[in-house]
Formats: structure tokens, C-alpha cells, sequence
């Protein structure tokens, strides 16, 4: 079976204050989304990818991802959960009943990470997560975002970093997503949208250094890793 691919990467990266969205900022020579896209069609399992992407795009179309068969495009939303359902209404879920969410600035994922999370989540026939467990001692603040204050310590035993990507079945993740949506939920991930809607979501440890590109720091990082692997 053949596993269908959404990547939403519509974001401005406004946090990354620089001249151009974060997932198109270069990394060795090429851009962030380019490094993700490679590292996912590296899984045998996996098959096309629908890049959502904003309508006002300016700099996909100079990448070598704008040429290569199996990729699709379609227009992003406002919000992740937007981008990731115009990904979704572009899938045949006859043709591919299961999908794949992954973030465009995560290029450092692991083929070994992503192929036991598939065999997780086939084997058990429900969606999961790539996740790690909260390691830090964690707090709960209060006061305002200039001026921050402890307002208590939270138990992180059964705490965990969810990370992408995220598998689930396509009808199932589909539906979740537009009735939450349309009931005004809040979704920050895909997992989310099935809680919501009291559906099981299997965590699968990952690596640590599946890290997210989303501040200047993390570029350096990124090719700290990139070198070593």
C-alpha cells in the first residue's frame, strides 16, 4: 500500500525575521522544503506529495521540487489545519486510504523514525504521532507575555513533545479536521483534530533531533545535524 503525503507550507515564518518564508531558506545549497521533501521520498512506503502552499507564493516555482513528477500543488489556508484539509480534498482516499502529514521545516527526520511509526500505526490500524518525552522539568506561567511568572510546576511523567510526521487514515483524518473546524476548535496539529473527536492516537517515540525550523538558532543546528548525518 501506498501512503499519500501532505505537507503544509504556507507559513510567512514570521518569527524567523527573514527575507523569505523559513521553509525556503537554504540549507547547503538548498532549500529547507527541498531537504524535507528528499528525506520523505527516501520511505519506500510513501508516495505522492500535495504541497499546500500560499496562493501569493513567489519562490516555489524556482525550486527543483516544481519539476519533479509526484509533486502536486495546491493552495494553503490561513492556519495549518487549513492548508492540511486543501492537501486532503486533493486525495483520493480509494486510491490512498492513509495519509502523512509532515512539517515543511522539519528536513532532519529520520527514514528509521518514519517507517516505524508506519508499521505502528498499520499494524495497530489507528493514527499516531512521532512524539518524545518531556525530559525538562516543566511550568505552567501566568502574567503577560512581556513579563512572565511560574504559576506552578507541571508533572511531566506523561508529557510529550509531539513532532511530525503524523499518520492517520485519510477519511478519518479528512472528517475530523472539517467538523472541528466547522465548530471552531482550536487545532494546533492533526493529532488534535482527532482528539477532538474521540478518536484513539498512538505516540511513537522519535528522535530528538527531529527538530523543527522555526527561529535564526535553530538554522545552525540544522546544519550541525545535517553534517553528522
Amino acid at each position: 500500500m501506498t501512503i499519500a503525503v501532505v505537507i503544509p507550507a504556507a507559513g510567512s515564518g514570521q518569527r524567523m525575521q527573514a527575507d523569505r518564508p523559513k521553509q525556503y531558506l537554504e540549507l547547503f545549497g538548498k532549500t529547507i522544503l527541498e531537504h524535507t521533501v528528499q528525506r520523505l521520498r527516501q520511505v519506500p512506503e510513501l508516495g505522492p506529495v500535495w504541497l499546500a502552499l500560499a496562493a501569493d507564493d513567489a519562490y516555489f516555482a524556482a525550486t527543483s521540487l516544481a519539476v519533479q513528477p509526484g509533486i502536486h500543488r495546491v493552495t494553503g489556508g490561513r492556519e495549518r489545519a487549513d492548508s492540511v484539509l486543501a492537501g486532503l480534498m486533493a486525495i483520493d482516499e480509494r486510491q490512498y486510504p492513509w495519509v502523512l502529514v509532515h512539517d515543511a521545516a522539519r528536513p532532519l527526520v529520520q527514514v528509521s523514525d518514519i517507517q516505524k511509526l508506519i508499521k505502528r500505526c498499520l499494524g495497530s490500524g489507528c493514527g499516531g504521532i512521532l512524539a518524545t518525552p518531556v525530559r525538562d522539568t516543566m511550568k505552567r506561567g501566568m502574567g503577560t507575555q512581556e513579563h512572565p511568572q511560574v504559576l506552578q510546576t507541571v508533572e511531566r511523567q506523561d508529557l510529550w513533545h509531539a513532532l511530525t510526521p503524523q499518520l492517520f487514515p485519510t477519511a478519518q483524518l479528512r472528517q475530523s479536521l472539517q467538523q472541528a473546524l466547522q465548530q471552531g476548535v482550536a487545532i494546533t496539529d492533526e493529532a488534535s483534530a482527532l482528539e477532538w473527536a474521540g478518536l484513539p492516537v498512538l505516540l511513537v517515540s522519535g528522535r530528538a533531533d527531529n527538530i523543527k525550523i522555526t527561529q535564526s538558532e535553530d538554522l545552525q543546528l540544522a546544519r550541525f545535524y545535517l553534517e553528522q548525518q
